[in-house]
C-alpha cells in the first residue's frame, strides 16, 4: 500500500468524507486501518526473527502474516463499501460485500498454506537447522502478543457491530497466534534437542492449520452470500415478539429470515380480521417492527397484512 497511500488514507478517515456514513463506520474504518498498520510491524519482526534463526518455521509464520496484511486491505475495503446506503441497483443495501471479503481471505489463507508447505519441503531437503538467537525468539513472542491482544478486540468489536469482515479478519489473527505459539515452543526444543528435522514439521503442521482456518472462513463466508437464515435463537426472539406486540391480529405464518452482514431481514404474513381498518392494521404492523428492532439489532421488517379468510391457523399464535 506504501506509506504514503497509507498516510492518505489516514487523513481521509479522519476527514467528513465519510461523515455521512456516522461515527460507527468511521470506527470500523479505523480499527481495519489500524489491522493494516499492526500487521506490516508484526510482520518486520517476525521476518526479523527469522533472519536472525534460519528457522523454516519461523519463516512459515511470517508468510502467513502477509495473508494477514492483504486480508486487512480486503477488510478495509469491504467494511466501507457495505456501509454504502442502499440505492437503485442496490435496494437492500451493500451488506454483502463483506462476505466476499471474508471469502477472498479465506482464499488468500489457502495460498498461504500452500507457500507453507513448499517452504516446509525446502527445510526436508536442505537439512539446515536453526541458529539459536534470543533476540530472534524474543521477536516472534512480541510479535505473537500483538496478534493475540489485536485479534481479541477484533472478535469483540466484530461480533458487536456484527460485521462479518472484521470477525473473520479477528479469528484468523487468532489462529496465527495459535500456530505461532506452536512454531515459537517447537523451535525452542529443536534448539535444545538438536532435532533438525522437527523445524520443517513444525512448517508442516502450520500449513496445516492455515489450510484449517481458510476452509473454515470460506464455509461461514458462503452461508452468508447464500442467504443463510437467522439462528434459532433470533427467530424465538422475533416469534415472541409478533406474539406479544400484535394484538388486535388473529395470526403470522410464513415467517422467514436472512442474515446480510449486520442487517437481519425478516419477512411474514399477518392475518387481521376482514372488517379492520388500514389505519388500525398499520397500527399493528409499527408496533411489531419497533419491537422486532429493538430485540434485534439491524433487523428490516417487511409484513404481508391478509384478511383472515387467508388464515392457515399455523404458525404463529397472537396473545
Amino acid at each position: 500500500m506504501g506509506l504514503i497511500g497509507i498516510s492518505a488514507f489516514a487523513r481521509f478517515v479522519r476527514s467528513g468524507l465519510i461523515r455521512g456514513y456516522g461515527m460507527n463506520l468511521k470506527r470500523r474504518l479505523r480499527i481495519a486501518f489500524s489491522s493494516i498498520v499492526i500487521g506490516i510491524v508484526v510482520l518486520g519482526l517476525k521476518f526479523a526473527a527469522y533472519w536472525l534463526t534460519g528457522s523454516v518455521a519461523l519463516f512459515s509464520d511470517a508468510l502467513e502474516t502477509t495473508v494477514n496484511i492483504a486480508a486487512s486491505i480486503a477488510t478495509l475495503a469491504a467494511v466501507w463499501f457495505a456501509a454504502k446506503p442502499a440505492d437503485s441497483n442496490h435496494p437492500y443495501g451493500h451488506d454483502k460485500a463483506e462476505y466476499f471479503a471474508a471469502v477472498l481471505v479465506g482464499v488468500m489463507i489457502v495460498l498461504a498454506a500452500i507457500s507453507i508447505f513448499y517452504a516446509s519441503w525446502i527445510g526436508f531437503t536442505s537439512g539446515r537447522s536453526p541458529h539459536y538467537s534470543p533476540a530472534g525468539i524474543a521477536m516472534n513472542l512480541t510479535a505473537a502478543i500483538i496478534n493475540a491482544l489485536w485479534a481479541r478486540y477484533l472478535m469483540y468489536y466484530g461480533k458487536k457491530s456484527r460485521s462479518p469482515a472484521l470477525l473473520a479478519d479477528g479469528r484468523h489473527l487468532m489462529t496465527d497466534v495459535i500456530t505461532s505459539a506452536g512454531v515459537l515452543t517447537g523451535v525452542v526444543l529443536v534448539l535444545m534437542t538438536g532435532w533438525k528435522l522437527l523445524d520443517p514439521a513444525l512448517a508442516a503442521l502450520v500449513g496445516f492449520a492455515v489450510l484449517w482456518s481458510g476452509w473454515g472462513l470460506v464455509k461461514e463466508s458462503v452461508g452468508g452470500l447464500m442467504d443463510e437464515a437467522a439462528s434459532a435463537d433470533v427467530l424465538d426472539k422475533i416469534r415472541l415478539q409478533i406474539s406479544e406486540h400484535g394484538e388486535g391480529a388473529l395470526e403470522a405464518h410464513d415467517l422467514r429470515s436472512r442474515i446480510a452482514g449486520k442487517s437481519t431481514f425478516v419477512d411474514f404474513h399477518l392475518v387481521v380480521p376482514g372488517e379492520m381498518s388500514v389505519e388500525a392494521a398499520h397500527d399493528i404492523c409499527d408496533r411489531i417492527e419497533v419491537a422486532i428492532a429493538e430485540d434485534v439489532p439491524g433487523a428490516r421488517v417487511t409484513i404481508h397484512v391478509e384478511p383472515e379468510h387467508k388464515a392457515k391457523h399455523s404458525g404463529i399464535v397472537v396473545l
